[in-house]
């Protein structure tokens, strides 16, 4: 399966990399079998995410999937961010070969654990 034109722009382009210095919402995941990282630090404001940014080690899925998501959920609100699948990041970004899945669930893993990190303060 070739990468979609979308992977190819991001992964010459990465958006939103870097942390956010002001973010009130930091998760961290590993995949404990490749040992891909994600960072994504978020700044949410009345319940809406203002700025995403992220930081990856990994493969380039990794990175294209930080990078996609960080676009994805810029203006959503903490609800609607929080419903997002592997499935709707792997749409968006044309899909991927099936044996590099594994990164678009470390993002929506890494998204999850940094909406949970506030413990509830982003509402």
């Amino acid at each position: 399966m070739p990468y979609s034109s979308t992977f190819n722009d991001h992964i010459a382009n990465p958006r939103n990399t870097g942390d956010l210095p002001d973010a009130n919402a930091i998760g961290e995941e590993t995949n404990p079998i490749c040992g891909d990282r994600m960072r994504l630090s978020l700044r949410v404001r009345d319940g809406r995410i203002e700025a995403a940014g992220f930081l990856a080690y990994g493969c380039p899925p990794t990175i294209v999937c930080g990078s996609v998501l960080t676009e994805m959920i810029t203006g959503k609100t903490v609800e609607d961010a929080m419903l997002l699948t592997r499935k709707d990041l792997l749409s968006k970004l044309g899909g991927l070969p099936s044996r590099k899945q594994h990164a678009a669930a470390l993002a929506i893993e890494t998204l999850r654990a940094a909406l949970i990190s506030s413990g509830g303060s982003l509402r």
